[in-house]
């Protein structure tokens, strides 16, 4: 495995601050200091801190995504199973056993990053709102996908409200901490199909 570049140790350390902390609250300084770099360095790579942000969020997408599906397909054999392994997958982020870093220690379990951006920044046009936008879209088109080939029926419909469910047990699981929120979801998923 080749070395990490500098700019790849900022975002590292700039998503973990923006997942433990927040987008506002994070500041340059504290993302310099874990990251180990300089001003000078951050600025070569990133114009601002919304370009910072931008380039966690992307970071977070494909990894969240890569482990969801990866999650699901492991769990169940067939497409519809895998829809239904969603939520045994969500249960183990809640519940702290999810391996979603560039490293094997699971994460704490504090929420949806991409709700939280799209609240801390939330004009529609904005680049960071739109991307969290863009990666709750790409969750419905391959839980479409997933649908379709378990041969459900209208899977794109079915899509969003399996996704509706899922983003209703996260918002419980981080307001209410109830980490069973993934299995009640799941029995109402059960039902729907």
């Amino acid at each position: 495995m080749p070395p990490k570049s500098r700019r790849q140790d900022l975002v590292e350390a700039a998503l973990s601050l923006f997942l433990r902390d927040g987008f506002h609250v994070t500041g340059i300084a504290a993302v310099l200091e874990e990251a180990g770099v300089s001003k000078m360095t951050l600025y070569h790579h990133f114009q601002s801190k919304e370009e910072l942000i931008l380039a966690a969020l992307e970071l977070r997408d494909a990894r969240f995504r890569d482990w969801l599906f990866g999650r699901m397909q492991s769990m169940g054999g067939t497409p519809r199973a895998q829809v239904m392994a969603m939520f045994d997958a969500l249960g183990e982020w809640f519940h702290g056993g999810a391996l979603l870093g560039g490293n094997a220690v699971a994460e704490v379990f504090r929420g949806c990053p991409f709700v939280k951006a799209a609240a801390e920044y939330p004009d529609i046009a904005d680049p960071i709102h739109r991307m969290a936008a863009d990666h709750k879209r790409r969750i419905v088109e391959t839980l479409g996908d997933l649908c379709r080939k378990a041969g459900l029926p209208e899977p794109e419909r079915l899509a969003r409200r399996l996704v509706l469910l899922k983003e209703g047990a996260i918002a419980d699981a981080t307001i209410a901490g109830d980490a069973t929120a993934a299995a009640e979801a799941k029995m109402m998923a059960v039902r729907m199909l």
